[in-house]
C-alpha cells in the first residue's frame, strides 16, 4: 500500500502540472472505488482551478476554492499526468482533464478513493481524527512520549496508528524502529523519553530518505511519470528475514505483529 513517502512523491510530481490550471472535463469510467465516486463530481469541478495540491497523511487534497477533491491511492493506485487523448487502459478509472493533459487515476484493486468535501477539508470524517504530521512542527519527542505512555500495545503498532501520528506505515515503522534501536515488540508505554527522542528523529530521517528516493516500489507503486521508487534498496530490516544485519551481521528476525510482517535485528534493537 502506498505510504506517506509514496503519496508525497506523487504530490510533488503532479503539483507543477495541475496547480493553477482549470479542470475542463471529468471522465469517470468506473465509479466503483472503495467509496463511489460522487455522481456530481463534474458539476462540482469543471471550470474551477486547482489552487493548491497538498497532502494530509496518505490523502492528497486538491483545493478548488470552495471545496476539496480528496484522493487516496488505496492498495495499488497511482496518479499520472498523461496526454488527455491518450487511450485509457483497463484499470484507468477516472481522468481529471486540464486542456491537453489529464490527471489519470489508475487503481487495479479499486481500494482507492476520489471524494468531494465542500468548504474545509479537515472536517471530512476521513481526516478529522488524524494525528500530527511526522515531518511537521506539531510532532515533537515530548508529544510522542506522552502518546506512547498511554498505550499498552507494541510500540510498532502504536506508531502506525494514524491518531498518534499519520503516515508511518508498516515499512517505515520497521525501518524507523531499527534506526532508533528499539525492539518493535516492546510495550509502547515502556519507551523512555530519551528513546522517544531517538525514535522521533528516526521517523523523520526514514521518511525524508524515502521521499528523496521516490518512495518504495514492492509491487505496484509508480510515481506520476510512471517510474518506480528506489527506497527498498536502502532497507535495513524490512523484508530481510534471516539476512545479516547491515550494521552488526546478526540475522534479521521476523514475525507477525498486528497481522503485519515485522522485522528487527536481534542485536541492534532492545
Amino acid at each position: 500500500m502506498p505510504e506517506l513517502p509514496e503519496v508525497e512523491t506523487t504530490r510533488r510530481g503532479i503539483a507543477p502540472a495541475i496547480e493553477h490550471e482549470a479542470i475542463s472535463a471529468v471522465i469517470v469510467r468506473n465509479p466503483s472505488l472503495r467509496w463511489p465516486v460522487p455522481p456530481d463530481l463534474a458539476e462540482r469541478s469543471v471550470g474551477k482551478r486547482v489552487q493548491a495540491v497538498t497532502r494530509r497523511g496518505k490523502y492528497l487534497l486538491l483545493d478548488l476554492g470552495d471545496g476539496f477533491l480528496i484522493l487516496h491511492l488505496g492498495m495499488s493506485g497511482s496518479l499520472r499526468v498523461v496526454a488527455a487523448d491518450s487511450p485509457a487502459e483497463k484499470h484507468d478509472h477516472v481522468d481529471l482533464v486540464f486542456g491537453k493533459q489529464a490527471l489519470r487515476l489508475r487503481d487495479p484493486r479499486r481500494f482507492g478513493a476520489l471524494l468531494w468535501q465542500p468548504g474545509i477539508a479537515n472536517v471530512h470524517p476521513l481526516l478529522a481524527s488524524l494525528g500530527p504530521e511526522p515531518l511537521g512542527s506539531d510532532f515533537t519527542p515530548e508529544i510522542l512520549f506522552q502518546s506512547l505512555q498511554r498505550r499498552h500495545c507494541a510500540v510498532k503498532i502504536a506508531i502506525m496508528d494514524s491518531k498518534l501520528v499519520v503516515g508511518v506505515g508498516n515499512i517505515y515503522a520497521s525501518e524507523s524502529l531499527f534506526r532508533a534501536g528499539i525492539l518493535p515488540l516492546r510495550a509502547a508505554s515502556s519507551v523512555r523519553l530519551a528513546e522517544c527522542m531517538d525514535l522521533h528523529a528516526a521517523i523523520r530521517q526514514t521518511l525524508q530518505a524515502a521521499i528523496e528516493a521516490g518512495g518504495s516500489t514492492l509491487r505496484d507503486f509508480v510515481d506520476s511519470s510512471g517510474k518506480p521508487g528506489y527506497f527498498q534498496q536502502q532497507y535495513f530490516v524490512y523484508d530481510r528475514a534471516e539476512q545479516p544485519c547491515l550494521c552488526c551481521g546478526s540475522p534479521i528476525r521476523s514475525s507477525r505483529l498486528g497481522q503485519r510482517s515485522t522485522y528487527w535485528c536481534i542485536n541492534c534493537q532492545h
